[in-house]
């Protein structure tokens, strides 16, 4: 069983902005959702694009489709057609105030004892 990270109802609002039909071969692809599956994975994962299972296809014509759609704003499309609608389940909002020591500000200073000049006085 795959793990799918698009649900049928995320598939159907971004299905008309994608490029190519199923009846085209070649550049068009054969399955728009398990490409965008696979840019998915990428993403999540942060593997090399060589590291891609073989359940996506060849990792290098997946690339070269992504390289495709990224220079086509088709992403861009893909997410203003998600986004009507956010999900705020995973929201948080974090207003915590964590201060700096002084020595990571990156002021001037260091040691003010100096262990030579302290040998050298005695």
């Amino acid at each position: 069983m795959d793990r799918l990270i698009l649900t049928d109802a995320q598939w159907a609002k971004m299905e008309p902005h994608c490029e190519g039909k199923t009846r085209d071969p070649g550049r068009s692809g054969r399955d728009n959702r398990l490409f965008v599956e696979a840019v998915l994975w990428i993403a999540r994962t942060g593997s090399p694009w060589r590291d891609l299972p073989a359940r996506f296809g060849k990792w290098n014509s997946v690339y070269v489709r992504f390289r495709d759609w990224r220079d086509r704003d088709v992403f861009q499309r893909l997410f203003e057609a998600c986004s009507d609608e956010p999900d705020m389940e995973f929201a948080m909002v974090d207003a915590t105030i964590v201060k700096v020591h002084r020595h990571g500000q990156g002021s001037k200073g260091g040691l003010k004892a100096r262990p030579l000049a302290a040998r050298k006085a005695a």
